[in-house]
This record gives structure tokens, sequence and C-alpha cells, in this order.
């Protein structure tokens, strides 16, 4: 990927990944990955343990440096091996909120404060303002009633619903999601898959790692298989789980439907 000014892209594009690489020491985790993601686009990737999936996420988000390779995020253009500004690192985070497996609450404040909090230190918002945003995101969540609560007080479930409205309180223009059901009980897994739908309904990009393939198939837009330290296979999801191309990627299927 050339470094192209925005008036000679895309402008549907708002994430372009180019030959992106990376190791630790001598280990290859994943080379050689390329994507494009457009506007409003959930992209769902899945593929066996050790993939290098959650890598690939933190990546995106400079969590983890890149090895090789460059991407093009939402505006902001950054090459493996090249000095990062704060001010643009901090850009870049805004830009794009993030939600782990685990759930990185502030275990000493209300679910209402951590909402609050990065919102006044990151955005600048008044505290009056920070508490509408956050009081209108947990009675999307379904959480309006538990705003006085401790993390601690709450479910895994619970939990993740309000990290996911910590992140979308930040208006991001991309959400990174890394296995955000893993930790959780199936019955559980499901209220955090179902304000995940609604946030891929209101128009948000997403990145979902996950290993829901029912979320994959039937919500997701795009479809990404890593393996054998790359992508395998990629693009619709319906056609990808029907009729996959590789070997590698078949047999990665059958061992989850057979599981």
């Amino acid at each position: 990927m050339e470094h192209t000014a925005d008036s000679e892209r895309d402008t549907d594009i708002i994430l372009e990944i180019a030959s992106l690489g990376k190791s630790f020491r001598d280990h290859t985790i994943f080379s050689d990955v390329s994507l494009r993601v457009r506007k409003g686009e959930v992209c769902s990737i899945i593929g066996p343990s050790g993939a290098g999936k959650s890598t690939f996420l933190r990546c995106i988000n400079l969590l983890e440096q890149p090895d090789k390779g460059n991407m093009w995020i939402a505006g902001q253009y950054i090459e493996s091996g090249m000095k990062i500004s704060n001010n643009d690192l901090i850009q870049l985070r805004r830009n794009v909120g993030m939600v782990f497996q685990s759930f990185n609450l502030f275990p000493n404040m209300s679910v209402l404060e951590n909402i609050v909090f990065p919102e006044q230190r990151v955005l600048s918002r008044s505290a009056a303002e920070s508490k509408e945003v956050a009081m209108e995101l947990l009675s999307k969540v379904g959480l309006a009633d538990r705003a006085q609560a401790r993390p601690s007080q709450l479910s895994g479930g619970q939990q993740q619903r309000v990290a996911i409205a910590r992140a979308l309180a930040l208006e991001p223009k991309i959400m990174l999601f890394d296995e955000p059901t893993s930790a959780l009980d199936p019955e559980v897994g499901l209220d955090v898959l179902r304000v995940m739908q609604d946030v891929a309904r209101s128009g948000m990009t997403m990145l979902v790692v996950t290993h829901e393939m029912r979320f994959a198939r039937e919500i997701g837009d795009h479809l990404v298989v890593m393996g054998d330290g790359g992508i395998l296979e990629q693009g619709d999801p319906d056609e990808i789980m029907t009729s996959p191309q590789k070997e590698r990627t078949r047999k990665f299927f059958t061992a989850v439907i057979d599981r």
C-alpha cells in the first residue's frame, strides 16, 4: 500500500492494511496480512488458537508494534518502524476503541464513573455532559439501573457490556473486539452478542476476533480466516463457511462444527 493522499483513496475505506507482519524473537506470529475494511462494515476474524488473531488486533491500535507493513487507519498513516508522536498515538486510540477478553474496569469506581472518567480525561467533556452520555449508553446496553454499582457487584456479562459502553462513549470510528465472550458462560455471552449486534446496526465499523461462528456468519459482512501464519481466506462469510477453498480452512470448520 502506497502512502496515498485522502483525495486519491476510496473514501469508503476506513481501514487498509498492507503486508503486515509481527514476530516475537525468532517466532513469526503472522506475516503478509493485508485487509481492507469499509465504513460501517463488520469484519469477523476467526481461526485456530495461536493463529495470531489477538496480536493482529493489538497491532492495529499499536498495543503491539508491527515489524513489517503499513496501515491507513481512519485518516492516519502508520508504517512499521515509524516513530509515532504521543499526540498521534492519542488520536489513534481515540479513533480506534477496543474491548478485551478481560473487562479492565476500574474496581474502585462505580459503573457510571468508569464511563465518565475517560470521557473527561480524553475528550475534556464537562461532568454534566459526560454523565448524560454515560447514562444514555448504559440504557442502550440495559444497565442504567446499575450505574452506581461497583464492577465486583456485576456479572461477567454485565461488566463486558459496561466495557462496551465505555469504549463507545469516546465516539471511536472503529471498534475492535478481542473475543469479548470467551470468558463468559454461553447464556451470558448471548447478552453481550446482542449488544454487539445493536452496535453493528448503528453503523459502527467493527473488527471482531471471535469463536462465535453464528455471529461471524449472520452479523459479519466480511470474514477473515487466519491460520498458518497469515490469512487463509477472506471474503463473504456465507460463501467461505459453505465452500472453503483451502484444506486448512475446511479442517478448522470441521473441528469447530464437530466440537
